[in-house]
């Protein structure tokens, strides 16, 4: 009997869309805040955790390193780093920055965000479908 030898044909993975934007506003308060920042950060990292009466809130830090299961996100000159256990949480939301009288705040519109708490800050989250 001989022995088959199967050789895999590679094929171009198509382009992922990317899980965050920014819209211009949020990307230049980014630049503006990591240039003040006493050290140098690899990028913000973005997270959602349990928390608030509506069940979770979105949580934004400086992040020293990117963690090895991060999905990485370059947007407008920002490094964007998501945790693992956020991403389907994430998908398609775009992360602006608003300013207005009272205050200045990130603000997430997020396509999977199906309630929100009357102080806005937390939300419920379903996350996104697989394809």
């Amino acid at each position: 009997m001989t022995e088959l030898s199967i050789t895999p044909t590679p094929r171009a993975r198509r382009p992922r869309p990317k899980v965050v934007s920014l819209t211009e506003g949020a990307a230049e308060r980014v630049r503006e805040i990591m240039a003040k920042a006493e050290k140098p950060y690899a990028g913000l990292r973005v997270g959602v955790k349990n928390g608030g009466c509506a069940g979770q809130e979105y949580v934004l830090e400086y992040a020293e390193a990117a963690a090895p299961l991060d999905e990485v996100v370059e947007d407008k000159g920002v490094t964007i780093l998501i945790e693992p256990k956020a991403v389907l949480f994430l998908v398609g939301t775009v992360i602006d920055y608003e300013v207005s009288k009272l205050s200045a705040k990130f603000v997430f519109k997020n396509p999977n965000e199906t309630d929100a708490c009357g102080c806005g800050e937390s939300v419920t989250i379903q996350p996104a479908e697989r394809d």
